[in-house]
């Protein structure tokens, strides 16, 4: 009887698991009163990379977010709202609603009101004109080729020594595929009675090597898309800014270091928390946001902070840097 209870048990252990893997979440909506189309930024992140007027996150593992609203149309003023909350007076996750609107003195001001929450449904299906996101989940990144990595120039000169020359019709193509450059000359003529046509096609090809990554955030800055520092590097590279004696020689030391690489936010984490002083903290995470290699990850950086007005510092500069 005992040996039934504990599988029981253990039974009930195993299936609680596995119906909830990644912990309690909360999901968010936004929508417009008006259909005024915007760009959400939570703890720095863009959200949604198409402006939308309706626009639904889902999964969201922090109980507060720091949310600004970008409109699409530049007259409205942007809206912020600090410490949003995403958890009812117990601490339980909900799924909660906000509505934007515009002021009634003023027409290109904009706010952004609480609407409404409601328990986490697990089977919810939103309406069909709401823009779902899944917070947290990758998307493919995007290679960008610099404007002007091919550029031909066709010039054609014809000459008629006998007849008529009705006319011409050149056509000039480059085409740039994974560095390789390639250009085509097309000259559709019509001579009457004989002629002669002579063709010169010039191709002028640059250097794509400045090719940038782009992911849903924009630009990485800094990284690239390249690879933290490993373990061994960092850990040395920790080790030389701890053995510095005093703080300022520590900060320049540390941005000496993440200049020439790249961190994820655990290893910035780590060089910050060796600073006592919480103005040389902002300052060391402000530099070091165009080195991280997970910009989006940024506001586990808030957790380095004692006072919220340095929090919220990091958050407006992060947002300016989008």
């Amino acid at each position: 009887m005992t040996r039934k209870i504990t599988l029981l048990a253990i039974w009930l252990v195993s299936s609680l698991s596995f119906a909830q893997p990644g912990g309690p979440v909360g999901h968010l909506t936004i929508f417009s009163e008006d259909g005024d189309k915007f760009t959400l930024i939570l703890n720095g992140e863009i959200i949604n990379d198409t402006p939308q007027t309706n626009l639904r996150v889902e999964d969201l593992n922090q109980p507060y977010y720091n949310a600004k609203i970008r409109f699409e149309d530049k007259t409205l003023t942007d809206v912020s709202k600090n410490n949003l909350m995403l958890t009812d007076v117990d601490g339980i996750f909900s799924d909660v609603t906000y509505k934007i609107k515009r002021d009634k003195n003023n027409k290109t001001k904009m706010k952004m009101n609480y609407f409404s929450s409601i328990p986490v449904q697990p089977n919810f299906i939103p309406a069909s004109n709401v823009h779902v996101i899944h917070y947290g989940q990758p998307r493919p990144a995007i290679v960008s080729q610099p404007v002007g990595g091919v550029t031909q120039t066709t010039t054609t000169t014809t000459t008629q020594t006998n007849g008529v020359n009705s006319g011409g019709v050149n056509l000039g193509v480059g085409v740039n595929v994974d560095g390789v450059n390639l250009g085509l000359g097309v000259s559709i003529n019509d001579n009457i009675g004989g002629g002669t046509v002579t063709q010169t096609t010039t191709t002028t090809t640059t250097n794509n090597s400045n090719a940038v990554i782009v992911d849903h955030d924009g630009p990485i800055r800094g990284c690239g898309g390249r690879s933290c520092m490993t373990p061994g590097n960092f850990n040395a590279a920790l080790s030389t800014i701890k053995n510095q004696s005093f703080e300022d020689t520590r900060l320049k030391t540390a941005k000496q270091v993440i200049t020439a690489n790249c961190l994820n936010v655990d290893q910035i984490i780590q060089i910050a928390n060796t600073f006592s002083f919480e103005d040389n903290k902002l300052d060391f995470a402000k530099y070091a946001y165009d080195f991280c290699s997970e910009p989006r990850n940024y506001f586990k950086l808030n957790g380095i902070f004692t006072f919220s007005s340095n929090v919220d510092e990091l958050s407006d500069y992060v947002q300016s840097r989008q």
